[in-house]
């Protein structure tokens, strides 16, 4: 998938699959791990949201499938699945830029933070399209590959949840 934009209608129908995918992981978990689960979410997007990632395009250069992404969503909160999964709203994604900046990424174009998981690490999105995870809870440490792409990365998130199933 890399070098292919993100297309709106395939985070729509992602959204749908997961949002059914995490219905089950949610009414089985209790039974499955003995406590109840936390909040397990995909906000779509709103008008609200939407003149946030506006205002984040106006601050920085955003790839333009992160653009896709949050013209479709609002942000994704999974405490539940593997470590954690958190899509930061756009709006936290400025704040962070505002407050931190870019990444910078040997070999790459500075990177976005756009979500972090339940242990603290960071995941940013390269002008690549490239997305990279640090290796720990660090802004200026170490970034890996972690997908091809946006794409690749809501797949993998998509089989996890299945897989807790």
């Amino acid at each position: 998938m890399a070098g292919e934009r993100l297309a709106a209608e395939w985070v729509r129908v992602w959204c749908e699959q997961t949002d059914a995918a995490l219905t089950e992981l949610v009414h089985s978990f209790q039974a499955r791990h003995g406590f109840p689960p936390d909040r397990n979410v995909i906000v779509r997007a709103t008008e609200e949201s939407h003149r946030a990632t506006d205002a984040l395009v106006e601050l920085t250069p955003i790839p333009s499938d992160l653009t896709t992404v949050y013209w479709v969503v609002e942000e994704v909160s999974l405490p539940d699945v593997d470590s954690g999964f958190f899509l930061h709203p756009s709006s936290m994604v400025a704040s962070h830029f505002r407050e931190y900046g870019s990444v910078d990424l040997d070999g790459e174009e500075p990177a976005l933070v756009f979500a972090s998981d339940g242990g603290g690490h960071l995941y940013a999105l390269a002008g690549s399209g490239r997305v990279w995870r640090s290796a720990t809870a660090s802004w200026f440490g170490q970034f890996d590959l972690a997908a091809a792409g946006l794409q690749e990365l809501l797949e993998v998130l998509a089989q996890r949840i299945t897989a807790q199933l």
